[in-house]
């Protein structure tokens, strides 16, 4: 990537005005510490969606996006958005892939590129009544569907995990999709509901963890069959070998209303077909996480006994240590750079302050150095379900980061930031 091609970040600060050669109606002026553009534009809308899936293809040249045409309210049924990728080396081209009406404004339709693979795309559907995934080439435009949607996909490529996104629905308005009646709406802990193995080439799938069987594990000698059970947020490890997956419950809820009292979390691994389970993380308290390597993952909870924070669990094990204590003081999107020797750490903010300011950053785990990326202004209007966080997503070479940000003043729009100097100092 040239690095002309990228906006200057003094665009972005001289007198608050000038983003991309365009009139910006945000106030605050945003700020971008390092090179930066925009990679989508009005009229319609796009973002990515959620931090832990491969948005940018095997050659760091197409970026994967989602396009709507509308803001500030949860998507209907039959609220339709295109899928399609950008061409980075001819002027932000857009390509169509697809279409969806089976996603969310926090994790989109769970669009990514397949591991392992040149050529070919994943996103999550709804065709006849049910949530599907659709498998696009996009080199041939050849498109075909898995019976179940994908959540997340192992480093190989070959299976994916799915879930209930309707009981999501339910459970957690915002995660899951519209359109699809959850079947299981009464019962606190269902025996057919869970998590599935999927495989990506026959697809073929069956039910590996289901709820009534975590229901069934105490927590902290309290029994949970009679709270309101879900998963959600799954995750593989490096290897392939071991799955997370985050176990949630709400003591008191109205599944018809969708209203209760707040939930709480446990952090559960297990092997590839769902077996050698471990709470991982006990406390009830765990948030975003990623894996580090096969052994760790880094997660923002709050153990027992200790503040809330980053921590490194050895999975299968009690050791906890802290990341960045002092330091990465506030709750993100976290993922580890590549190339780096797990030595930088990408991340963001909620809005801060009365400004709303959305704080991107890289941490470095030796020095416990913070590097801030910009500041970008959130509107107020983005609050809630429909808010826009900034979900940082590397390219594969740990090079540039893609953020979704409505800063422009055009919406919610794709920026692409440029963290090579910062890496390489």
């Amino acid at each position: 990537m040239n690095r002309r091609q990228f906006c200057c970040s003094s665009l972005l600060v001289c007198a608050g005005k000038l983003i991309m050669g365009q009139q910006a109606t945000t106030t605050p002026a945003s700020e971008c510490l390092v090179p930066c553009r925009a990679i989508t534009q009005g009229p319609k809308f796009h973002w990515f969606g959620y931090y832990d899936k491969l948005q940018f293809d095997p050659t760091d040249r197409y970026v994967l996006s989602n396009q709507v045409d509308f803001e500030h309210r949860s998507p209907a049924h039959d609220d339709e958005i295109e899928v399609g990728m950008i061409d980075l080396q001819h002027d932000q081209r857009w390509t169509t892939l697809g279409a969806s009406r089976a996603w969310c404004w926090q994790q989109g339709c769970m669009l990514q590129w397949r591991p392992q693979t040149n050529d070919e795309v994943l996103w999550n559907d709804r065709a006849e009544g049910h949530f599907v995934c659709r498998v696009c080439n996009v080199k041939t435009g050849q498109l075909r569907t898995i019976s179940k949607p994908v959540y997340t996909v192992s480093p190989h490529g070959r299976w994916g995990l799915s879930v209930d996104f309707a009981r999501i629905n339910n459970m957690r308005p915002g995660y899951g999709y519209a359109g699809v009646a959850d079947p299981h709406l009464h019962n606190k802990a269902p025996e057919d509901s869970g998590i599935w193995r999927v495989d990506l080439d026959t697809g073929q799938s069956r039910l590996i963890v289901s709820l009534a069987e975590i229901a069934a594990i105490d927590h902290h000698g309290k029994s949970l069959r009679d709270f309101w059970n879900y998963f959600n947020h799954l995750l593989v490890s490096p290897d392939g070998s071991r799955l997370i997956f985050l176990h949630r419950w709400r003591e008191d809820y109205d599944p018809l209303a969708r209203r209760g009292s707040g939930f709480h979390t446990r952090m559960f691994t297990c092997d590839s077909d769902g077996n050698d389970r471990f709470i991982l993380d006990p406390s009830g308290h765990t948030s975003h996480f990623i894996w580090r390597d096969p052994q760790h993952v880094c997660a923002w909870s709050r153990p027992e006994g200790r503040q809330s924070g980053f921590y490194l669990f050895r999975d299968k094990t009690r050791q906890v240590q802290p990341v960045g204590q002092g330091t990465l003081q506030q709750n993100g999107h976290n993922t580890y750079v590549p190339g780096t020797d797990n030595q930088w750490i990408l991340c963001d903010t909620y809005p801060q302050g009365k400004q709303r300011f959305q704080i991107p950053y890289l941490f470095h785990v030796a020095s416990d150095r913070k590097v801030e990326l910009g500041r970008f202004h959130l509107p107020p209007s983005y609050r809630g379900e429909w808010r826009c966080d900034t979900h940082p997503r590397t390219s594969n070479n740990g090079r540039l980061v893609a953020i979704d940000s409505p800063h422009g003043g055009s919406g919610r729009q794709q920026w692409l930031l440029d963290i090579g100097q910062v890496i390489d100092n």
